[in-house]
């Protein structure tokens, strides 16, 4: 998994993070979890709009690297933010699980309205962005 630097600032309600090493991609939210969250979502789609486009996505560049281009400001923190794209192609799994786990997926996946499938696929991104 590919992680990019962002770059995090605000206060009072106001914050924000920016990606150095991608143009024009930017996150916000009334608290620091929301700004990552919502950049979390905008790096994934702009690199799905890239790659789209036929256009490279630009490497993360180290940590150091940014720190030491001066990418970082006083007050302004750096947080790691994952980048999982699909690649259009499905691919069957089997999985064991203890019946009244699956059972209570099912469950959740027809309240939500969707298939078991993409209720794990979405649990398991959730789960791999917080990692």
């Amino acid at each position: 998994m590919t992680n990019y630097v962002g770059v995090l600032d605000g206060k009072d309600g106001v914050w924000g993070v920016r990606f150095p090493d991608m143009d024009g991609c930017v996150g916000g939210g009334e608290s620091p979890e929301a700004a990552i969250a919502d950049a979390t979502a905008a790096l994934r789609d702009v690199a799905n709009h890239r790659r789209s486009a036929g256009r490279a996505l630009p490497p993360p560049s180290p940590l150091a690297d940014i720190l030491a281009r001066g990418d970082v400001a006083a007050g302004e923190s750096v947080v790691l933010i994952p980048l999982i794209l699909d690649s259009g192609r499905t691919v069957r799994a089997n999985l064991t699980l203890d019946a009244g786990l699956l059972e209570a997926i099912d469950d959740a996946a027809q309240r939500g309205g969707v298939t078991r499938s993409a209720f794990l696929a979405d649990a398991a991104r959730e789960k791999l962005l917080r990692a």
